[in-house]
């Protein structure tokens, strides 16, 4: 059977069989999927392999972050290719070469900082660029708050506080 999701011009189908992983390798609650200008498919995962590479066919190219990540929650790639990954679990945004090395690091691994001080971070969720990339980081679970940052990591302002 065929499933097509979507209307319009925006249809796809889902290929049950598309990413060839490895034998015994599999996707955990996939948080993120994002795709680069070489057509690379990045799946951030919280299984053993949290980052996993594909070509656009599906076949299986490289993983990494396998002693890096603690949770894996968001992932946007920037203009210049980089992955902002966010990871909820060590509190921490890193944006990463498509090989996986690390760039910046936003946050101290493993450090929450008080639940809804306001401070960065307490489970942050999400990044995305503003044009001129600047970082803004949702921190939403346990500070419902957005950061942003310079390009260099430095952060800029804080807003938002828990509604009712």
């Amino acid at each position: 059977m065929t499933v097509t999701l979507g209307t319009g011009e925006y249809q796809y189908r889902v290929r049950e069989d598309w990413a060839k992983l490895p034998d015994g390798w599999e996707f955990r609650d996939v948080a993120g999927v994002a795709v680069d200008g070489k057509d690379q498919v990045y799946v951030f995962n919280r299984g053993e392999h949290p980052m996993m590479v594909f070509d656009k066919e599906g076949n299986f190219l490289r993983a990494w972050g396998e002693d890096l990540f603690t949770r894996a929650h968001g992932l946007h790639i920037g203009p210049d290719e980089a992955l902002y990954c966010t990871d909820d679990g060590d509190h921490t945004v890193r944006k990463c070469t498509p090989e996986g090395k690390v760039l910046l690091e936003i946050g101290v691994p493993g450090k929450p900082v008080p639940y809804m001080s306001g401070e960065p971070f307490h489970r942050c969720t999400h990044t995305a660029l503003s044009p001129d990339e600047h970082i803004f980081v949702s921190d939403g679970y346990g500070n419902a708050r957005v950061h942003k940052y310079s390009p260099d990591g430095k952060l800029v302002m804080s807003w938002g506080e828990s509604g009712t």
